[in-house]
Protein backbone atom coordinates (compact mmCIF):
# COMPACT_ATOMS: atom_id res chain seq x y z
CA UNK A 1 0.00 0.00 0.00
CA UNK A 2 1.21 3.40 -0.71
CA UNK A 3 2.08 6.06 1.70
CA UNK A 4 -1.34 8.05 0.55
CA UNK A 5 -3.57 5.73 0.99
CA UNK A 6 -2.13 4.14 4.10
CA UNK A 7 -3.54 7.48 5.48
CA UNK A 8 -7.09 7.23 4.15
CA UNK A 9 -7.51 4.24 5.83
CA UNK A 10 -6.46 5.18 8.89
CA UNK A 11 -8.17 8.25 9.08
CA UNK A 12 -11.33 6.19 8.42
CA UNK A 13 -11.06 3.15 11.19
CA UNK A 14 -10.36 5.17 14.07
CA UNK A 15 -10.56 9.54 14.93
CA UNK A 16 -6.80 8.97 17.34
CA UNK A 17 -4.46 10.92 15.57
CA UNK A 18 -1.57 10.04 13.21
CA UNK A 19 1.76 11.48 13.67
CA UNK A 20 3.05 13.38 10.72
CA UNK A 21 5.98 12.13 8.76
CA UNK A 22 8.87 13.95 8.82
CA UNK A 23 8.81 16.45 6.09
CA UNK A 24 5.47 17.56 7.33
CA UNK A 25 7.25 19.09 10.44
CA UNK A 26 9.74 20.67 8.39
CA UNK A 27 6.53 22.16 6.53
CA UNK A 28 5.00 23.40 9.47
CA UNK A 29 7.99 25.23 11.00
CA UNK A 30 9.03 26.67 8.24
CA UNK A 31 9.23 30.72 9.05
CA UNK A 32 6.63 32.91 6.74
CA UNK A 33 9.16 35.53 4.28
CA UNK A 34 10.49 38.25 6.31
CA UNK A 35 8.96 41.56 5.91
CA UNK A 36 10.21 44.15 3.27
CA UNK A 37 12.17 46.86 4.71
CA UNK A 38 10.40 50.54 4.82
CA UNK A 39 11.39 53.35 4.41
CA UNK A 40 15.47 54.38 5.27
CA UNK A 41 16.79 52.20 8.29
CA UNK A 42 20.44 53.44 8.44
CA UNK A 43 21.63 56.21 9.70
CA UNK A 44 24.36 57.98 11.68
CA UNK A 45 24.91 59.89 14.61
CA UNK A 46 23.08 63.03 15.63
CA UNK A 47 24.42 66.05 14.91
CA UNK A 48 23.23 69.88 15.24
CA UNK A 49 22.73 71.59 12.82
CA UNK A 50 21.38 75.37 11.64
CA UNK A 51 21.79 77.68 8.79
CA UNK A 52 24.39 79.52 10.86
CA UNK A 53 26.09 76.13 11.75
CA UNK A 54 26.30 75.54 7.89
CA UNK A 55 27.81 79.33 7.35
CA UNK A 56 29.76 78.78 9.86
CA UNK A 57 31.35 75.42 8.60
CA UNK A 58 31.61 77.10 5.21
CA UNK A 59 33.80 80.01 6.35
CA UNK A 60 36.44 77.02 8.10
CA UNK A 61 36.57 75.73 4.91
CA UNK A 62 37.68 78.52 2.88
CA UNK A 63 40.44 79.18 5.24
CA UNK A 64 42.15 75.57 4.46
CA UNK A 65 43.15 73.91 1.48
CA UNK A 66 40.89 72.96 -0.90
CA UNK A 67 40.30 68.91 -0.35
CA UNK A 68 40.48 67.24 -3.69
CA UNK A 69 37.34 64.41 -4.70
CA UNK A 70 37.77 60.83 -3.11
CA UNK A 71 39.85 58.83 -5.25
CA UNK A 72 38.12 56.55 -8.29
CA UNK A 73 34.81 54.56 -7.75
CA UNK A 74 35.71 50.99 -7.84
CA UNK A 75 36.05 49.49 -11.48
CA UNK A 76 32.62 47.82 -11.90
CA UNK A 77 31.14 51.12 -10.57
CA UNK A 78 33.29 53.43 -13.05
CA UNK A 79 32.56 51.42 -16.30
CA UNK A 80 29.19 51.35 -15.97
CA UNK A 81 27.54 52.60 -19.56
CA UNK A 82 24.42 54.57 -19.50
CA UNK A 83 21.92 51.82 -20.03
CA UNK A 84 23.48 50.05 -17.03
CA UNK A 85 23.68 52.88 -15.03
CA UNK A 86 19.84 53.78 -16.32
CA UNK A 87 19.08 50.60 -14.98
CA UNK A 88 19.71 50.55 -11.16
CA UNK A 89 16.26 51.51 -9.73
CA UNK A 90 15.38 52.80 -6.44
CA UNK A 91 13.06 51.06 -4.60
CA UNK A 92 9.88 53.25 -3.95
CA UNK A 93 8.78 51.40 -0.24
CA UNK A 94 12.30 52.62 0.58
CA UNK A 95 12.42 56.59 0.17
CA UNK A 96 13.04 59.09 3.26
CA UNK A 97 9.13 59.62 4.92
CA UNK A 98 8.37 56.59 3.39
CA UNK A 99 4.26 55.86 5.47
CA UNK A 100 4.44 58.82 7.27
CA UNK A 101 1.63 60.90 5.66
CA UNK A 102 3.73 63.77 3.90
CA UNK A 103 3.26 65.35 1.01
CA UNK A 104 7.26 64.47 0.15
CA UNK A 105 9.48 61.44 -0.22
CA UNK A 106 12.62 61.75 -1.25
CA UNK A 107 14.66 59.25 -3.48
CA UNK A 108 18.56 58.70 -3.90
CA UNK A 109 20.76 58.46 -6.89
CA UNK A 110 23.43 56.07 -7.70
CA UNK A 111 27.10 56.90 -8.50
CA UNK A 112 28.34 55.52 -11.67
CA UNK A 113 28.63 56.05 -15.03
CA UNK A 114 29.21 60.31 -15.06
CA UNK A 115 28.49 61.02 -11.30
CA UNK A 116 31.56 60.02 -10.26
CA UNK A 117 31.61 62.31 -6.60
CA UNK A 118 29.63 61.09 -3.78
CA UNK A 119 27.68 63.66 -1.84
CA UNK A 120 26.87 63.46 1.68
CA UNK A 121 23.18 63.20 2.74
CA UNK A 122 21.54 64.62 5.76
CA UNK A 123 17.93 63.61 7.16
CA UNK A 124 17.04 66.76 9.42
CA UNK A 125 14.52 66.82 12.03
CA UNK A 126 14.14 69.44 14.76
CA UNK A 127 17.40 70.79 14.34
CA UNK A 128 19.05 67.62 14.78
CA UNK A 129 21.26 66.02 11.46
CA UNK A 130 21.81 62.49 11.07
CA UNK A 131 23.74 61.45 8.02
CA UNK A 132 21.46 58.63 5.74
CA UNK A 133 24.84 56.06 4.91
CA UNK A 134 24.77 54.00 1.81
CA UNK A 135 22.86 50.81 2.01
CA UNK A 136 22.43 48.49 -1.22
CA UNK A 137 19.10 47.19 0.06
CA UNK A 138 17.85 50.50 -1.46
CA UNK A 139 18.48 49.91 -4.72
CA UNK A 140 17.27 46.62 -7.44
CA UNK A 141 20.54 46.26 -9.21
CA UNK A 142 19.02 42.67 -11.27
CA UNK A 143 19.30 44.47 -14.30
CA UNK A 144 22.51 46.29 -14.07
CA UNK A 145 25.04 42.96 -14.51
CA UNK A 146 26.35 43.92 -10.75
CA UNK A 147 27.27 41.96 -8.18
CA UNK A 148 27.14 41.74 -4.87
CA UNK A 149 30.39 41.96 -4.01
CA UNK A 150 31.29 44.65 -6.22
CA UNK A 151 29.39 46.96 -4.85
CA UNK A 152 30.91 48.76 -1.67
CA UNK A 153 29.02 48.86 1.59
CA UNK A 154 30.34 52.88 1.98
CA UNK A 155 29.73 53.97 -1.63
CA UNK A 156 27.85 56.67 -1.05
CA UNK A 157 25.05 58.80 -3.10
CA UNK A 158 25.55 61.03 -6.13
CA UNK A 159 22.23 63.07 -5.59
CA UNK A 160 18.08 63.16 -4.61
CA UNK A 161 14.79 63.58 -6.34
CA UNK A 162 12.19 65.11 -4.69
CA UNK A 163 8.85 62.87 -5.08
CA UNK A 164 5.18 65.02 -4.51
CA UNK A 165 2.10 63.27 -3.26
CA UNK A 166 0.48 63.75 -6.23
CA UNK A 167 2.66 61.64 -7.94
CA UNK A 168 5.10 59.13 -5.99
CA UNK A 169 6.69 57.73 -9.25
CA UNK A 170 7.95 60.79 -11.11
CA UNK A 171 9.56 63.63 -9.11
CA UNK A 172 9.32 67.04 -8.87
CA UNK A 173 13.04 68.22 -8.76
CA UNK A 174 16.27 66.46 -8.97
CA UNK A 175 19.86 67.94 -7.24
CA UNK A 176 22.56 65.76 -9.08
CA UNK A 177 26.25 66.57 -10.12
CA UNK A 178 28.53 69.35 -9.68
CA UNK A 179 26.18 72.34 -8.11
CA UNK A 180 23.44 71.16 -10.82
CA UNK A 181 20.05 71.00 -10.08
CA UNK A 182 15.98 71.46 -12.12
CA UNK A 183 12.56 71.08 -11.71
CA UNK A 184 9.71 70.30 -13.45
CA UNK A 185 6.66 72.86 -13.87
CA UNK A 186 2.89 71.23 -13.85
CA UNK A 187 3.86 69.77 -17.58
CA UNK A 188 5.98 67.31 -15.38
CA UNK A 189 9.19 67.76 -18.16
CA UNK A 190 11.94 68.32 -17.94
CA UNK A 191 14.19 71.02 -19.53
CA UNK A 192 16.86 73.60 -18.83
CA UNK A 193 19.49 73.28 -15.37
CA UNK A 194 20.42 75.90 -12.97
CA UNK A 195 23.60 75.36 -10.78
CA UNK A 196 24.70 76.76 -7.62
CA UNK A 197 27.68 78.59 -9.06
CA UNK A 198 29.19 79.52 -12.20
CA UNK A 199 32.91 80.61 -12.33
CA UNK A 200 35.39 81.89 -14.72
CA UNK A 201 32.45 80.65 -17.43
CA UNK A 202 33.09 81.81 -20.92
CA UNK A 203 36.71 82.99 -20.32
CA UNK A 204 39.92 81.73 -22.01
CA UNK A 205 41.00 79.51 -18.96
CA UNK A 206 38.81 76.47 -18.11
CA UNK A 207 35.68 76.75 -16.27
CA UNK A 208 35.59 75.54 -12.69
CA UNK A 209 32.56 74.06 -11.81
CA UNK A 210 31.57 74.14 -7.94
CA UNK A 211 30.39 71.20 -6.08
CA UNK A 212 27.52 70.76 -3.75
CA UNK A 213 29.15 68.32 -0.92
CA UNK A 214 26.39 68.09 1.77
CA UNK A 215 22.66 68.65 1.86
CA UNK A 216 20.76 68.47 4.44
CA UNK A 217 16.94 67.27 4.28
CA UNK A 218 14.42 69.15 6.75
CA UNK A 219 11.41 67.09 7.32
CA UNK A 220 8.22 69.35 6.39
CA UNK A 221 5.24 69.98 8.46
CA UNK A 222 2.35 67.66 7.44
CA UNK A 223 0.18 68.81 4.70
CA UNK A 224 2.99 71.16 3.63
CA UNK A 225 4.11 72.00 -0.28
CA UNK A 226 7.18 73.44 1.51
CA UNK A 227 10.51 71.50 1.58
CA UNK A 228 13.65 73.28 2.59
CA UNK A 229 16.79 72.04 1.10
CA UNK A 230 20.35 73.10 2.81
CA UNK A 231 23.47 72.38 0.57
CA UNK A 232 27.00 73.42 1.13
CA UNK A 233 29.39 74.21 -1.20
CA UNK A 234 33.11 73.54 -2.00
CA UNK A 235 35.50 74.53 -5.06
CA UNK A 236 39.62 75.39 -5.16
CA UNK A 237 37.90 79.03 -5.47
CA UNK A 238 35.03 79.39 -2.81
CA UNK A 239 33.13 77.60 -0.36
CA UNK A 240 29.28 78.37 0.35
CA UNK A 241 25.81 77.92 2.40
CA UNK A 242 22.72 77.22 0.30
CA UNK A 243 19.15 77.44 1.42
CA UNK A 244 16.55 76.40 -0.73
CA UNK A 245 13.02 76.11 0.22
CA UNK A 246 11.03 74.80 -2.72
CA UNK A 247 7.39 75.61 -3.21
CA UNK A 248 5.70 72.91 -5.25
CA UNK A 249 3.07 73.57 -7.80
CA UNK A 250 2.15 74.32 -11.63
CA UNK A 251 4.62 77.11 -10.97
CA UNK A 252 7.29 75.80 -9.07
CA UNK A 253 9.01 78.27 -6.62
CA UNK A 254 12.53 77.93 -5.21
CA UNK A 255 13.12 80.58 -2.48
CA UNK A 256 17.10 80.66 -2.31
CA UNK A 257 19.41 82.48 -0.19
CA UNK A 258 23.28 81.71 -0.59
CA UNK A 259 26.51 83.08 1.36
CA UNK A 260 30.13 82.59 -0.44
CA UNK A 261 33.74 82.85 1.04
CA UNK A 262 36.07 82.93 -1.73
CA UNK A 263 39.16 81.04 -0.97
CA UNK A 264 41.25 83.34 -3.94
CA UNK A 265 40.23 86.41 -6.24
CA UNK A 266 37.26 85.01 -9.00
CA UNK A 267 38.06 86.52 -12.23
CA UNK A 268 34.29 86.22 -13.18
CA UNK A 269 31.78 84.92 -10.36
CA UNK A 270 28.00 83.91 -11.77
CA UNK A 271 25.13 83.91 -9.52
CA UNK A 272 21.71 82.23 -10.59
CA UNK A 273 23.65 80.69 -13.16
CA UNK A 274 20.79 78.82 -16.00
CA UNK A 275 22.13 76.18 -18.28
CA UNK A 276 20.62 75.24 -21.35
CA UNK A 277 20.57 74.02 -24.68
CA UNK A 278 20.27 75.78 -28.29
CA UNK A 279 20.89 73.61 -31.58
CA UNK A 280 17.58 74.73 -34.08
CA UNK A 281 15.24 77.76 -33.74
CA UNK A 282 13.59 79.80 -36.21
CA UNK A 283 16.27 82.60 -36.60
CA UNK A 284 19.52 80.18 -36.64
CA UNK A 285 19.66 76.92 -38.87
CA UNK A 286 23.01 76.87 -38.64
CA UNK A 287 22.77 73.22 -37.98
CA UNK A 288 19.79 72.18 -40.18
CA UNK A 289 20.55 68.55 -41.05
CA UNK A 290 18.02 67.23 -38.49
CA UNK A 291 14.12 66.48 -39.78
CA UNK A 292 12.61 68.31 -37.00
CA UNK A 293 12.30 72.20 -37.10
CA UNK A 294 13.57 73.42 -33.48
CA UNK A 295 15.41 71.73 -30.68
CA UNK A 296 15.78 73.47 -28.22
CA UNK A 297 15.61 74.03 -24.54
CA UNK A 298 15.21 77.78 -24.41
CA UNK A 299 14.32 79.91 -26.72
CA UNK A 300 15.64 83.48 -25.42
CA UNK A 301 16.84 85.32 -22.58
CA UNK A 302 14.22 87.57 -21.03
CA UNK A 303 15.70 90.59 -18.69
CA UNK A 304 13.78 93.36 -16.61
CA UNK A 305 15.85 95.63 -16.42
CA UNK A 306 16.70 98.06 -13.12
CA UNK A 307 15.06 100.97 -14.87
CA UNK A 308 12.33 99.10 -15.83
CA UNK A 309 12.59 98.00 -19.22
CA UNK A 310 11.61 94.69 -20.23
CA UNK A 311 14.12 92.74 -23.27
CA UNK A 312 14.00 89.47 -24.95
CA UNK A 313 17.31 88.06 -26.73
CA UNK A 314 16.75 85.37 -29.02
CA UNK A 315 19.04 82.67 -28.82
CA UNK A 316 21.47 81.32 -31.31
CA UNK A 317 23.75 78.55 -32.00
CA UNK A 318 27.03 80.28 -33.32
CA UNK A 319 29.94 79.35 -35.20
CA UNK A 320 32.00 80.44 -32.39
CA UNK A 321 32.60 81.32 -28.82
CA UNK A 322 30.07 84.16 -27.87
CA UNK A 323 30.32 86.13 -24.74
CA UNK A 324 27.41 89.31 -24.44
CA UNK A 325 27.27 91.37 -21.01
CA UNK A 326 24.03 93.30 -20.64
CA UNK A 327 25.57 95.98 -17.68
CA UNK A 328 22.63 96.83 -15.21
CA UNK A 329 22.06 98.42 -11.92
CA UNK A 330 19.77 96.25 -9.35
CA UNK A 331 18.09 93.95 -11.97
CA UNK A 332 14.74 93.00 -11.59
CA UNK A 333 14.73 89.55 -13.45
CA UNK A 334 16.15 87.72 -15.85
CA UNK A 335 15.83 84.21 -17.20
CA UNK A 336 16.41 81.24 -20.07
CA UNK A 337 13.19 80.98 -21.24
CA UNK A 338 10.80 78.81 -23.69
CA UNK A 339 8.07 80.71 -25.21
CA UNK A 340 7.31 78.85 -28.23
CA UNK A 341 5.46 75.45 -26.75
CA UNK A 342 3.33 74.62 -30.10
CA UNK A 343 3.80 70.81 -30.72
CA UNK A 344 3.92 71.96 -34.84
CA UNK A 345 7.05 73.45 -34.42
CA UNK A 346 9.46 70.89 -33.32
CA UNK A 347 7.73 67.41 -34.32
CA UNK A 348 8.88 65.43 -31.41
CA UNK A 349 7.43 63.13 -29.70
CA UNK A 350 10.06 61.74 -27.79
CA UNK A 351 11.96 64.80 -26.01
CA UNK A 352 9.24 66.96 -26.17
CA UNK A 353 10.55 70.09 -26.25
CA UNK A 354 7.51 72.43 -26.47
CA UNK A 355 6.69 70.97 -22.71
CA UNK A 356 10.17 72.15 -21.38
CA UNK A 357 9.99 74.51 -18.94
CA UNK A 358 11.49 78.04 -18.62
CA UNK A 359 13.60 79.50 -15.21
CA UNK A 360 13.18 82.82 -14.30
CA UNK A 361 15.10 84.33 -11.96
CA UNK A 362 13.82 87.41 -9.41
CA UNK A 363 16.49 88.87 -6.86
CA UNK A 364 14.71 89.48 -3.86
CA UNK A 365 16.71 93.04 -2.54
CA UNK A 366 19.04 94.89 -4.44
CA UNK A 367 22.12 93.11 -6.51
CA UNK A 368 24.04 96.42 -7.34
CA UNK A 369 26.08 97.24 -10.44
CA UNK A 370 26.87 94.38 -12.81
CA UNK A 371 25.64 92.52 -15.91
CA UNK A 372 23.75 89.61 -17.38
CA UNK A 373 25.90 87.81 -19.04
CA UNK A 374 25.06 85.26 -22.03
CA UNK A 375 27.28 82.63 -23.49
CA UNK A 376 26.31 80.66 -26.06
CA UNK A 377 28.80 77.57 -27.13
CA UNK A 378 28.70 76.46 -30.98
CA UNK A 379 27.19 72.65 -31.24
CA UNK A 380 26.04 70.00 -33.46
CA UNK A 381 24.99 67.63 -30.56
CA UNK A 382 21.38 68.38 -28.95
CA UNK A 383 23.16 66.43 -25.43
CA UNK A 384 25.73 69.50 -25.10
CA UNK A 385 23.98 72.32 -23.36
CA UNK A 386 25.66 75.60 -25.19
CA UNK A 387 23.99 78.05 -23.27
CA UNK A 388 24.86 80.00 -19.64
CA UNK A 389 23.18 83.25 -18.58
CA UNK A 390 23.97 84.61 -14.88
CA UNK A 391 24.90 87.73 -13.37
CA UNK A 392 27.91 89.19 -12.58
CA UNK A 393 28.48 91.31 -10.01
CA UNK A 394 30.29 94.63 -10.82
CA UNK A 395 33.89 94.93 -8.46
CA UNK A 396 36.54 92.50 -7.28
CA UNK A 397 35.49 89.27 -5.65
CA UNK A 398 38.46 88.53 -3.54
CA UNK A 399 38.58 85.90 -0.23
CA UNK A 400 38.41 87.60 3.29
CA UNK A 401 35.24 89.08 2.16
CA UNK A 402 31.79 87.80 2.36
CA UNK A 403 29.05 87.63 -0.35
CA UNK A 404 25.68 86.94 -0.02
CA UNK A 405 22.39 86.66 -2.39
CA UNK A 406 18.95 86.04 -2.14
CA UNK A 407 16.50 85.14 -5.24
CA UNK A 408 13.66 83.12 -6.10
CA UNK A 409 13.62 80.71 -9.24
CA UNK A 410 10.21 80.20 -10.93
CA UNK A 411 10.10 77.09 -12.81
CA UNK A 412 7.31 77.96 -15.34
CA UNK A 413 5.67 77.76 -18.72
CA UNK A 414 5.16 81.75 -18.80
CA UNK A 415 6.79 84.10 -16.85
CA UNK A 416 4.36 84.83 -13.47
CA UNK A 417 6.09 88.62 -13.54
CA UNK A 418 5.82 89.19 -17.30
CA UNK A 419 5.31 92.59 -19.17
CA UNK A 420 2.36 93.48 -19.50
CA UNK A 421 3.45 94.94 -22.84
CA UNK A 422 3.51 93.11 -25.69
CA UNK A 423 6.58 90.76 -26.36
CA UNK A 424 7.80 88.72 -29.01
CA UNK A 425 6.08 85.72 -30.67
CA UNK A 426 8.77 85.05 -33.21
CA UNK A 427 12.16 86.37 -34.47
CA UNK A 428 13.02 84.76 -38.23
CA UNK A 429 15.56 85.58 -40.47
CA UNK A 430 16.80 85.57 -43.89
CA UNK A 431 18.32 87.23 -47.22
CA UNK A 432 16.96 90.42 -47.37
CA UNK A 433 15.76 92.62 -51.05
CA UNK A 434 12.75 92.95 -52.83
CA UNK A 435 10.97 89.88 -54.50
CA UNK A 436 11.49 90.31 -58.18
CA UNK A 437 14.31 92.97 -58.39
CA UNK A 438 17.66 92.41 -58.72
CA UNK A 439 19.97 92.57 -55.61
CA UNK A 440 22.94 95.23 -55.82
CA UNK A 441 24.30 94.84 -52.48
CA UNK A 442 23.87 92.67 -49.32
CA UNK A 443 21.48 92.96 -46.87
CA UNK A 444 19.87 90.60 -44.25
CA UNK A 445 16.27 90.46 -43.59
CA UNK A 446 15.06 90.10 -39.70
CA UNK A 447 11.04 89.21 -39.19
CA UNK A 448 9.96 89.92 -35.65
CA UNK A 449 6.35 89.13 -34.28
CA UNK A 450 4.62 90.26 -31.40
CA UNK A 451 1.62 89.30 -29.76
CA UNK A 452 -0.11 90.54 -26.17
CA UNK A 453 -0.70 93.63 -24.51
CA UNK A 454 -2.76 96.42 -26.21
CA UNK A 455 -1.93 95.23 -29.80
CA UNK A 456 -5.34 93.27 -30.50
CA UNK A 457 -7.30 96.17 -29.48
CA UNK A 458 -5.59 98.24 -32.13
CA UNK A 459 -7.12 99.26 -35.25
CA UNK A 460 -5.55 98.23 -38.19
CA UNK A 461 -4.96 101.69 -39.78
CA UNK A 462 -3.20 102.48 -36.66
CA UNK A 463 0.46 104.44 -36.56
CA UNK A 464 2.79 101.86 -35.12
CA UNK A 465 6.13 102.57 -35.66
CA UNK A 466 8.86 99.97 -35.16
CA UNK A 467 12.02 101.38 -33.47
CA UNK A 468 15.20 100.53 -34.04
CA UNK A 469 18.96 101.63 -33.48
CA UNK A 470 21.96 99.58 -34.87
CA UNK A 471 25.88 99.47 -33.78
CA UNK A 472 27.01 99.58 -37.40
CA UNK A 473 25.43 99.07 -40.85
CA UNK A 474 22.45 100.79 -41.98
CA UNK A 475 18.68 99.75 -41.76
CA UNK A 476 15.91 99.98 -44.83
CA UNK A 477 12.46 98.53 -45.80
CA UNK A 478 11.31 98.84 -42.64
CA UNK A 479 7.62 98.19 -41.77
CA UNK A 480 5.23 97.06 -39.35
CA UNK A 481 1.26 95.84 -40.29
CA UNK A 482 -1.32 93.74 -38.57
CA UNK A 483 -0.99 89.96 -38.45
CA UNK A 484 -4.41 88.98 -38.15
CA UNK A 485 -3.45 84.67 -38.12
CA UNK A 486 -1.78 85.54 -34.41
CA UNK A 487 -3.60 88.85 -33.72
CA UNK A 488 -0.64 90.98 -33.04
CA UNK A 489 2.15 92.69 -35.30
CA UNK A 490 5.36 92.16 -37.74
CA UNK A 491 8.00 94.28 -38.09
CA UNK A 492 10.63 93.86 -40.75
CA UNK A 493 13.39 95.35 -41.69
CA UNK A 494 16.62 95.08 -43.90
CA UNK A 495 20.15 95.38 -42.44
CA UNK A 496 23.13 95.85 -44.87
CA UNK A 497 26.16 95.51 -42.74
CA UNK A 498 29.16 97.78 -43.06
CA UNK A 499 32.61 96.56 -44.07
CA UNK A 500 34.32 95.71 -41.04
CA UNK A 501 32.35 92.27 -40.63
CA UNK A 502 32.09 92.85 -36.82
CA UNK A 503 29.33 91.17 -34.59
CA UNK A 504 25.97 93.62 -34.82
CA UNK A 505 23.91 94.59 -32.08
CA UNK A 506 20.24 95.21 -32.87
CA UNK A 507 17.53 96.74 -30.78
CA UNK A 508 13.93 97.02 -31.77
CA UNK A 509 10.56 97.87 -30.08
CA UNK A 510 6.96 99.03 -31.41
CA UNK A 511 6.07 102.50 -30.95
CA UNK A 512 2.43 104.04 -30.82
CA UNK A 513 2.51 107.94 -30.50
CA UNK A 514 5.54 108.20 -28.56
CA UNK A 515 4.82 105.50 -26.16
CA UNK A 516 6.07 102.09 -26.49
CA UNK A 517 3.66 99.13 -26.84
CA UNK A 518 6.29 96.47 -26.65
CA UNK A 519 9.14 94.70 -25.17
CA UNK A 520 13.20 95.77 -26.73
CA UNK A 521 14.20 92.75 -28.94
CA UNK A 522 17.57 92.42 -28.71
CA UNK A 523 19.75 90.94 -30.66
CA UNK A 524 23.53 89.84 -32.07
CA UNK A 525 23.85 89.17 -35.79
CA UNK A 526 27.58 88.44 -37.27
CA UNK A 527 27.60 89.16 -41.02
CA UNK A 528 28.73 86.41 -43.51
CA UNK A 529 32.32 86.81 -45.22
CA UNK A 530 32.33 89.25 -48.28
CA UNK A 531 32.67 86.18 -50.58
CA UNK A 532 29.65 84.76 -49.28
CA UNK A 533 28.02 88.01 -49.42
CA UNK A 534 28.43 88.08 -53.35
CA UNK A 535 27.08 84.83 -54.13
CA UNK A 536 23.63 86.53 -53.03
CA UNK A 537 23.88 89.22 -55.55
CA UNK A 538 22.03 88.94 -58.79
CA UNK A 539 22.03 92.61 -60.23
Amino acid sequence: MNRRGFLRKAGAATVTSVAPWPWDFARKKKKPPPKPQLGITKLGAPESFSFATLKSRARSMALSMYEEPVPPLPPAIAKLTWDRWESITYRPERTLWYGENLFFRIRFDHLGFTMKRPVSIYALEGGSARQILFDPTLFDYSRSGLKPAEIPRKLGFSGFNVLFHTDWANDRTVFQGASYFRAVDGSGQYGMSQRGLAIDTGLPQPEEFPDFVAFYLEKPAPESTLLTVYALLDSPSVAGAYRFVIDVADTLVMDVDLTLYPRRQIERLGIAPGTSMYLVGENDHRVADDWRPQIHDSDGLQMHSGVGEWIWRPLTNPSVLRVNSYLDDNPRGFGLMQRDHRFADYQDDGAWYNRRPGCWVQPKSGWGKGAVMLVEIPTIDETMDNIVAFWNPAGEVVPGRIYEYGYRMYWCRENPSGPPLAHVRATRDGIGGVVGRPRTQFSWRFVVDFVGGDLPMLTHDAKVVPVITTSSGHVQIVSARPLTPINGWRAMFDLVPGPDLEPINLRLYLSLDGQALSETWMYQYTPPPLAQQQTYLTG
